[in-house]
């Protein structure tokens, strides 16, 4: 669950790029440019305060026992303070909910290097993760609403990732 908070964190406060906003306007992709699994949520993101340009995660998809790379950039188009949460929802093998409380944004920001208020512009991250090796295999599908402090959207991303059994065969 930390890692879906950190990549929720990393992937909404980040970077942006007013191409997200033409992306849900025109019909087309969802997909947060990179190399990644992120998509945008459903819905139109003209007034989201981030835009999210590329996100990179390596190796993707994530494998447990390695380290993990996220390298993000956007545009942050107005101040961000402390106050703003991420509501995550995750789910283990697309139906089984795994409760997560709301988190503070500015309180996991750190773990990258920033601090609130995030002040608007452009912004660049790149942050490497030790991912635990014991990660039950399955699907894991999180959801990041991020919102201000008064409950106004900076942006909603998905992801879905699979984690295979490693260290197991079934070979004699």
């Amino acid at each position: 669950m930390r890692t879906a908070l950190i990549i929720a964190c990393l992937s909404a406060c980040l970077a942006p790029a007013p191409a997200s906003a033409s992306r849900a306007l025109d019909g087309g992709s969802n997909e947060v440019p990179g190399d990644s699994p992120l998509v945008f949520c459903e819905g139109d993101h003209g007034k989201d305060i981030v835009d999210i340009e590329r996100v990179d995660i390596t190796p993707n998809p994530p494998i447990p026992g390695q380290n993990l790379t996220i390298s993000a950039s956007g545009t942050v188009k107005e101040v961000i303070e402390t106050g703003a949460y991420v509501h995550l929802s995750l789910k283990y093998n697309k139906f089984i909910p795994i409760p997560i409380n709301n988190q503070g944004l500015c309180e996991n920001i750190g773990q990258v290097g920033l601090q609130c208020p995030l002040e608007p512009g452009k912004m660049t991250i790149s942050k490497e993760f030790a991912l635990e090796k014991q990660i039950p295999p399955g699907t894991y599908d999180v959801q990041a609403d991020v919102f201000t402090k008064d409950n106004r959207k900076i942006t909603c991303l998905q992801a879905s990732v699979v984690f295979e059994q490693h260290g197991f065969s079934n070979e004699l």
